[in-house]
């Protein structure tokens, strides 16, 4: 029998997940399928008990289920990675022998696309993530693992960030600090992470408008990456303008969403999709798509 599997959100249509999984399965040889599942804002256990009934394997959750999903494990008494514990929300649940199992993939995805896809080492380097909100609370434990030197959280509102740097003040050696954005200097990070929604539209502005002026000149100090966490066919503005301050790689989330499938792919199946294959065949869908210029 096919293994079922699905993608839960609301809306849901736009996702790029069952195309991925899809490719995941051709090359490994998996007989599974993948769907879109959209479920009603406050209906989402009962319609994932509705998709337990029918078979289903796992679920990948994505915005706003995110804090049910992990609610949803927690309420049957059943197994939390750390990672997700500490996020405080599961993008990944996987069904088996009767027991709900939930973790939280993004934070991974996201070192993994930085180390492996970059190339850029996270061991002892000075991290700064701009945003404090749930995009930033799923990676700092996997980011913590991967063995930064220091992890900063700058938001605009500095009480938010303070807040999440001390619950994950005690994890690890890493120090965990908060800044407001008018702190943020670009010499004193060697990573530069954008987890706010602002870097892809026009809003963007108000986000770049925050930071203060940085240094220039060619003996100014940069970050080694600067990494958006959201994707799309053009260039965001945060990547432009870590461009304009002279940041020589920059990059977007694409790879950060295809690493964090092949985790949950590679959970439930035991085995390790080509994830840089799918990658480039994403890219240059994206970028087939994109309006002339």
């Amino acid at each position: 029998m096919t293994d079922r599997y699905a993608v839960v959100g609301n809306p849901v249509a736009h996702s790029r997940s069952p195309w991925i999984h899809a490719a995941f399965a051709r090359q490994s040889g998996q007989d599974l399928s993948y769907g879109l599942q959209q479920a009603e804002i406050g209906q989402f256990a009962a319609h994932v008990d509705g998709l337990r009934q029918q078979g289903y394997r796992g679920l990948n959750v994505t915005v706003p289920f995110k804090l049910d999903a992990i609610a949803y494990a927690r309420e049957r008494g059943d197994q939390i990675s750390a990672r997700a514990r500490m996020a405080g929300a599961a993008n990944t649940l996987k069904f088996e022998d009767g027991r709900v199992w939930a973790d939280n993939t993004d934070g991974i995805g996201l070192v993994q696309d930085i180390t492996r896809r970059m190339g850029v080492s996270l061991r002892e380097r000075r991290v700064t993530i701009l945003g404090a909100g749930g995009a930033t609370r799923g990676v700092v434990l996997p980011l913590i693992e991967a063995g930064v030197a220091s992890l900063v959280i700058a938001n605009r509102t500095l009480d938010k960030a303070r807040g999440l740097a001390e619950s994950f003040a005690g994890t690890g050696q890493v120090p965990v600090t908060a800044r407001a954005l008018s702190q943020v200097w670009l010499a004193d990070c060697d990573v530069l992470i954008n987890a706010t929604s602002s870097g892809l539209s026009a809003d963007g502005a108000d986000l770049l408008a925050r930071l203060p002026q940085q240094p220039s000149g060619p003996d100014a100090a940069r970050p080694v990456l600067a990494y958006d966490m959201v994707y799309g066919a053009q260039p965001t503005a945060f990547m432009a303008w870590a461009r304009g301050q002279g940041i020589g790689q920059v990059c977007d989330g694409l790879g950060m969403l295809v690493e964090q499938a092949a985790e949950a792919f590679q959970w439930w199946r035991g085995l390790r999709p080509d994830a840089d294959a799918v990658f480039r065949d994403l890219r240059a869908q994206l970028q087939a798509a994109a309006p002339a210029s």
